[in-house]
C-alpha cells in the first residue's frame, strides 16, 4: 500500500502538530478543555490530511453503532417510501441512522439482508415481510440476543415482537359490502400469498361479508397471484373467460386493480357498469385511471412513524418492548366512481 492510501490515524495528526494523541482525540470530539485555537489547528490538519473518523470501531467500544436496520419487500411503492419517510424523521430525530435493504419478496435474499444486519451490528431492526417468508428463524439471532425486532404492515406474531399494522379484515369487509350495497351479486377478489397477513386478513374480510350478505362464495372467483401489473392483465382474461363473468371485482392492491381494469377496458367492459372495480392502499395512480379507483387510505408514513418511534424508545428510553403493545392503525375507505354502478356516492 502506497502512502497516498495509508489510512490517517490521529497519531499521524498529532505527529504534524507536536501534540499528544489524546489531545488530538479530545479535539476532534469538540472536548470544551481543548484551547480553541489548538482545536482550530487539528480540524483544519485532519482536514488535510484527508482523516476520517473510525465510527465502527468506536461503536465495538461503546457496543452501539447508532444504526436501525430496515427490511422492506420493494422500494417502489409510493406506501413503502411514505414509511420509509415516516421512519427516517424519528431515526435522524434521535441521531440514529438507517441501513434500507430490500428482499424483492424473496424470502432467500430476505435472510440473507438480515445475516447483513447482523453483521454490521445494527442497534435494531424493523422489517415489513417478503411476499414468501414461510417462518422468521433467520430473525432468531436477533431475539435471541436481545436486538429489538419490530414488524410492521407485513407482520409476524411474536411474543417479543410488536407489530403495526391496520385492521385488513374489517377494511375488506367494508370493501366488499360497498360492492354489494352497489348490486354486486357475483364477486370476484384478487388477493396475494395467503402466507402474509395482509392478503389473508383481507380474503376471510371478504368471505365474511358476501357470508353476512347472503351472497354465495365461489371459489372460481378467489384468484391468488403475486399481484403484480402483469398478474392484474392475466387475472382479466381468467375473470371474462368464466361462464358466468363477475360483476364486481376487489383487488388486494392498486396496483394489480388498475391493470386488470385497462386490460377489460380493452375488451371493451364498461366500467362500473357492467363490472365494478375496488383496490387496496390508495396508490397516487388510483386518481389517474379513469374512471378513478375505489380504495382504502391507510398512512404510509404514520406506520414509519409510529415504528420508529416503539423502536427508539426502547433503545433511547428503555422501554420494554416485551410489554409494548402491537398496534393497529386506522384505515378509510375512500369511495370513487370505479365502483358506482348506482351513479352516487353513498
Amino acid at each position: 500500500m502506497s502512502d497516498q492510501e495509508k489510512e490517517v490515524t490521529i497519531y499521524d495528526i498529532a505527529n504534524k502538530l507536536n501534540i499528544s494523541a489524546a489531545t488530538v482525540s479530545r479535539g476532534l470530539k469538540d472536548h470544551p478543555a481543548i484551547n480553541k485555537n489548538t482545536k482550530k489547528k487539528i480540524l483544519a490538519a485532519a482536514a488535510e490530511m484527508g482523516y476520517r473518523s473510525n465510527s465502527f470501531a468506536s461503536n465495538l467500544r461503546k457496543k452501539s453503532s447508532h444504526i436501525i436496520g430496515v427490511i422492506v419487500p420493494r422500494l417502489n411503492s409510493s406506501f413503502m417510501s411514505d414509511v420509509i419517510a415516516g421512519i427516517e424523521k424519528v431515526v435522524n430525530e434521535a441521531n440514529y441512522n438507517l441501513f434500507i435493504s430490500q428482499s424483492l419478496e424473496s424470502m432467500k435474499k430476505e435472510v440473507s439482508n438480515a445475516k447483513a444486519m447482523f453483521n454490521n451490528r445494527v442497534d435494531g431492526l424493523m422489517v415489513s415481510l417478503a411476499y414468501d417468508t414461510s417462518d422468521i428463524a433467520h430473525f432468531e439471532s436477533f431475539i435471541n440476543r436481545g436486538i429489538p425486532l419490530v414488524f410492521f404492515d407485513r407482520i409476524y406474531e411474536h411474543e417479543k415482537c410488536p407489530s403495526i399494522y391496520i385492521n385488513n379484515y374489517k377494511a375488506a369487509y367494508d370493501i366488499t359490502s360497498h360492492l354489494i350495497e352497489q348490486g354486486c351479486k357475483r364477486i370476484a377478489h384478487i388477493s396475494g400469498n395467503q402466507l402474509r397477513n395482509v392478503y389473508a386478513e383481507r380474503t376471510r374480510g371478504y368471505q365474511q361479508a358476501l357470508k353476512d350478505n347472503h351472497v354465495p362464495f365461489d371459489d372460481t372467483l378467489l384468484i391468488i397471484n403475486d399481484l403484480s401489473a402483469r398478474a392484474g392483465n392475466e387475472a382479466a382474461n381468467q375473470l371474462l373467460n368464466l361462464p358466468v363473468r363477475p360483476d364486481g371485482v376487489f383487488v388486494a392492491n392498486d396496483i394489480c386493480a388498475i391493470s386488470c381494469m385497462q386490460a377489460m377496458k380493452k375488451q371493451d367492459i364498461k366500467i362500473p357498469d357492467d363490472i365494478a372495480f375496488a383496490g387496496f392502499n390508495n396508490d397516487p395512480t388510483s386518481c389517474v385511471i379513469e374512471p378513478n379507483l375505489t380504495t382504502i387510505d391507510y398512512k404510509g408514513y404514520e406506520m414509519g412513524e409510529t415504528a420508529a418511534r416503539i423502536m427508539i424508545n426502547h433503545l433511547v428510553n428503555n422501554d420494554d418492548l416485551q410489554k409494548t403493545q402491537s398496534l393497529i392503525l386506522r384505515s378509510e375507505l375512500i369511495i370513487r366512481e370505479s365502483s358506482l354502478k348506482k351513479g352516487s356516492k353513498t
